[in-house]
């Protein structure tokens, strides 16, 4: 079986990403109930019995609000890196020390024949890490939870053949809602989320020739739109020379409803 994937769950209230191959199927984060996440798989007929763990990417809750207890329920090993593991404490329960292990940012990890290639990120987490997934020439990219996109993040992720990227906001929605002005300021500060435009501009460097699909993700309850976000998305690319529907397309994640699971 090819490397194939669901974006399970999308956005400011929970994320949740399954990715698997033949052999190993993995669950990055867990931002709901596990009563929701199980709906969620039960969406995509994956049985979360079958899991090989779990991924995680940075402590805030809706990427971790639901791990404890899955994994206990179905006794499943955690990754994550240190500094979140510390940051986790006291917010996903008691783990047993035999399902908690350590992946750490900038490293390579196998699970059978799925490669995971962890990557920092810069967001106000204690230290956040995204992953690309690698199997048989293939690769698959999660980036959310970008205060800006770095060159290095750009060279990590360039030519995967999927990305699910962030496209958190509208601008002038975010500057006239009603968040208190500190919450703006954190959401377009170098260490917040990315919007729509500017998710635009770094994909215009990342998208390669085997690239097919994009999802944009993690949006914005509040402030930002599906169409929205695919409208300034799509002609921010055009604008940089790119066809969407010839080489690539565009599709949307939701917070309530899988995408349909996709093989590489």
């Amino acid at each position: 079986m090819a490397l194939h994937f669901s974006v399970l769950a999308s956005g400011s209230t929970g994320n949740a990403f399954y990715v698997g191959t033949d052999k190993k199927k993995l669950l990055v984060d867990a931002g709901m109930s596990g009563k929701q996440l199980e709906q969620l798989f039960q969406g995509v007929d994956v049985n979360p019995k079958n899991l090989d763990g779990i991924l995680v990417t940075h402590e805030h809750s809706d990427h971790i609000k639901g791990i404890g207890v899955f994994a206990r329920r179905y006794n499943l090993p955690i990754y994550a890196n240190e500094k979140t593991w510390k940051a986790m404490d006291g917010l996903i329960g008691k783990i047993p020390t035999e399902q908690k292990f350590t992946f750490d940012m900038g490293t390579v990890r196998s699970f059978g024949n799925l490669d995971v290639e962890s990557f920092g990120v810069s967001h106000d987490a204690a230290e956040p890490m995204f992953y690309v997934f690698h199997h048989d020439g293939k690769k698959v990219a999660l980036v959310t939870d970008l205060g800006y996109v770095s060159d290095r993040i750009k060279g990590t992720v360039k030519g995967a053949d999927a990305l699910v990227f962030e496209a958190n906001h509208d601008v002038s929605m975010l500057q006239m809602g009603h968040y208190p002005w500190s919450i703006k300021r954190r959401i377009l500060s170098d260490v917040g989320h990315v919007c729509n435009e500017d998710a635009g501009l770094a994909l215009a460097d990342i998208i390669g020739d085997k690239t097919k699909r994009i999802y944009l993700a993690h949006l914005s309850k509040d402030n930002n739109m599906k169409d929205l976000a695919r409208l300034t998305v799509a002609q921010t690319l055009e604008e940089q020379g790119f066809k969407i529907g010839e080489t690539f397309d565009l599709y949307d994640t939701d917070p309530k409803t899988p995408t349909p699971m996709y093989f590489v």
